[in-house]
């Protein structure tokens, strides 16, 4: 029993004396690697949030990026402290990389798409845009998706390639929108009266710039009327309620001038058949 004991101890101490530096190194190395890779993720949010056009989630990726990549150079480094050949390793995690990004491209691809969103920023959370086929206001960005509600309150996640990689309207962007509006009067009511009537209109509403100045003019002598065009500058929040409160006074003030607002209208002319022979 005493010699099994003995050759038990002898084989632990051949082990330890054998595999200890390299035990404690790899350990060493590991609790080192962990600590610089916090360090290091830190370091690198820190410096990108000194950046004003440096979004969040994109800080926090490449924050991860930097962590990641330092803790898989540390595992390297343990599985070297302990002789194992690293080369064939990392040509097997290469060979892996290659097909999940063969198997994700599509995924990768919307990952791309948001980090050039963020990037370059064609909107932010709070626009109004129109973009992929969707037309919204945008609440959130992601490196995935972004999610936007649409005017009628409708949650809609849109994958972002599909909005990197089509035209994006921002109608929050500029802090001023024109308001085109057409209005049809008869061909026997009076052009100018007509004109000094919307002049007036737009003159009265302060929510309406006097820079540019408001546009009155004859666009197109149509079938059934003469369209009057309208054209207005105002802030971008106030568009649709000069939208839709001009459209109303300006309703209300012809039928008050007794300008003619005409329905579609067809002359037919009828030939009688004896007539034609």
């Amino acid at each position: 029993m005493s010699e099994d004991v003995g050759e038990t101890w002898d084989l632990i101490v051949g082990i330890v004396t054998t595999y200890g530096i390299d035990v404690v190194g790899g350990i060493v190395i590991l609790i080192l690697g962990w600590m610089v890779a916090g360090w290091a993720s830190r370091t690198v949010d820190k410096l990108l949030a000194k950046s004003p056009r440096m979004d969040e989630t994109l800080r926090k990726f490449f924050a991860s990026i930097v962590r990641y990549a330092v803790i898989i150079f540390t595992i390297l480094a343990v599985l070297s402290q302990f002789g194992v050949e690293t080369t064939s390793f990392i040509a097997v995690l290469g060979a892996m990389g290659l097909a999940v990004g063969l198997a994700l491209q599509g995924t990768l691809g919307h990952v791309a798409s948001g980090v050039m969103l963020l990037m370059f920023r064609p909107f932010k959370i709070g626009d109004f845009i129109d973009g992929g086929g969707v037309t919204g206001t945008v609440e959130a960005i992601s490196l995935f998706t972004t999610t936007m509600n649409t005017p009628d309150n409708v949650h809609i996640i849109v994958p972002n390639g599909q909005l990197w990689d089509t035209a994006i309207k921002n109608f929050s962007k500029n802090a001023t929108r024109r308001v085109d509006m057409v209005m049809g009067i008869g061909y026997g009511d009076s052009i100018d009266s007509a004109m000094k009537a919307i002049l007036e209109i737009a003159a009265a509403d302060d929510r309406i710039h006097k820079d540019p100045a408001p546009m009155v003019a004859v666009g197109e002598l149509a079938d059934s009327s003469v369209n009057i065009i309208v054209r207005v500058w105002c802030d971008a929040g106030d568009y649709w309620g000069i939208k839709f409160d001009m459209t109303k006074a300006m309703k209300e003030r012809f039928d008050a001038d007794g300008i003619s607002i005409p329905f579609p209208q067809r002359d037919v002319h009828l030939i009688n058949s004896s007539d034609a022979a």
